[in-house]
């Protein structure tokens, strides 16, 4: 009895130890992606060469919808070009500038090399778009004597095996582990521990912070928050009621406050969703707005037909240099009215659209309840206008059934219709 008794005192301090590991999280950049990938398949097929030194760019056919900078060369960069800039823009500034198109088969196959090299590490692999990832280096943090010993050996291997250099960013989450891979470039690697965050983030520009879009930055800039450390030491509750919960997000991340969870393998799918993928880069809230309403349309009628109602709404938003990011927000009770979740869609594409050209957009919606379930009403429902009118009830109803039988999409609203050039 003695025996067992000591064993457990013994096993304890072990456990609280085992429970208290720190997380180490990588963020893993390649540089310059698009323009690295094509250099080095371009060296392989024999070419003098390297366009990573000398001004050059990645980009399209002025007249076609890849009249964008898609990459940039460091040569590139020192004449002011931009990324996501017209190319016409660029020649301007940089008239010898070289220029070759994108080839998306080749990223692809690209990236499915390296994240095939990482997973060599460990399984613990996020990937968020072609050219980024999340590693969670925790487990396997014995065997190197310094998570940058770590970093090390990743970035070098890759450089080694496969031509192109990579940012390594670490922290304890994946918010300072993604700002401290965006710090100085390229083949870099940079920390960002809590303990960093006051040298290292606050002095940087708001618009620097993750997830600071251009709207979110001029709201903050009314009311002189220039700095990611002016955010951080701000009023959280002002913050909200200029930005809600957008605000709250911006302030927790300016604090350092972020999921440390890396997701290595797909959730099971638990929700009801759509997208779609423009035929052109939409550029003004007014090619997006219509988008969505769509989009609302096809997931509202789904959720009906699966007799379910959404708690959350969630806004899918792909660039158009393939850069990936969704919002999401707690409706204020459950819905599968199109209208509604159309209008959270906007609002949270709204606080973090950049002001770039996106190619794809999509809703999607989880924390589903069933139609029927009851639900705890709040003095606002009790509102006579709270619910549409019989005369819509009885549109919305015929809209549905008709779409049901002929397909979806056989009766949209006049304000879907495509506009006729």
């Amino acid at each position: 009895m003695q025996k067992s008794e000591k064993k457990r005192v013994c096993m304890k301090p072990v456990c609280e130890r085992m429970a208290q590991v720190t997380p180490i999280i990588f963020h893993i950049d390649v540089n310059s992606a698009y323009l690295s990938w094509t250099a080095v398949e371009q060296l392989k097929n024999g070419a003098k060469v390297d366009i990573r030194e000398i001004p050059a760019i990645i980009g399209g056919d002025q007249t076609s919808r890849h009249g964008v900078v898609l990459a940039k060369s460091t040569f590139a960069k020192k004449y002011g070009i931009r990324t996501g800039e017209p190319v016409a823009n660029a020649f301007r500034k940089c008239p010898n500038l070289v220029m070759y198109p994108p080839d998306h088969r080749m990223y692809r196959e690209k990236s499915r090399q390296m994240m095939e090299y990482l997973k060599t590490f460990t399984k613990e692999i996020e990937q968020v778009s072609v050219d980024e990832c999340y590693m969670d280096f925790t487990k396997i943090a014995a065997r190197y004597s310094s998570p940058i010993d770590g970093a090390l050996e990743i970035k070098e291997g890759i450089k080694k095996k496969f031509g192109f250099t990579v940012n390594v960013g670490i922290s304890t989450n994946k918010l300072l582990a993604k700002m401290a891979s965006d710090f100085e470039k390229p083949d870099r690697i940079h920390t960002l521990f809590p303990e960093e965050i006051e040298v290292k983030m606050w002095p940087l520009p708001i618009k620097d912070l993750y997830m600071a879009g251009k709207s979110s930055v001029q709201v903050l800039k009314k009311l002189e928050i220039n700095t990611i450390g002016a955010l951080a030491q701000a009023d959280p509750d002002l913050i909200s009621l200029h930005l809600k919960s957008h605000g709250r997000m911006l302030w927790e991340f300016a604090n350092g406050i972020g999921t440390s969870t890396v997701q290595s393998e797909p959730e099971e799918a638990k929700g009801i969703g759509n997208s779609t993928t423009l035929r052109e880069d939409a550029r003004t809230m007014e090619e997006v707005c219509p988008v969505f309403e769509e989009l609302a349309q096809s997931v509202g009628r789904r959720l009906k037909k699966a007799g379910k109602k959404a708690g959350m709404v969630s806004a899918e938003i792909k660039y158009y240099d393939f850069r990936t990011l969704s919002h999401q927000m707690q409706l204020e009770k459950p819905s599968n009215e199109s209208d509604i979740i159309c209008k959270a869609a906007v609002n949270l594409f709204r606080e973090v659209w950049t002001g770039e050209p996106v190619r794809l957009l999509g809703i999607r919606t989880s924390k589903l309840s069933d139609e029927n379930e009851p639900e705890q009403l709040t003095i606002f429902d009790m509102k006579p206008e709270a619910e549409p009118d019989e005369k819509h009830k009885r549109l919305r109803k015929a809209m549905d059934e008709l779409n049901k039988k002929y397909g979806e999409g056989a009766v949209i609203k006049a304000s879907l219709m495509p506009k006729k050039k």
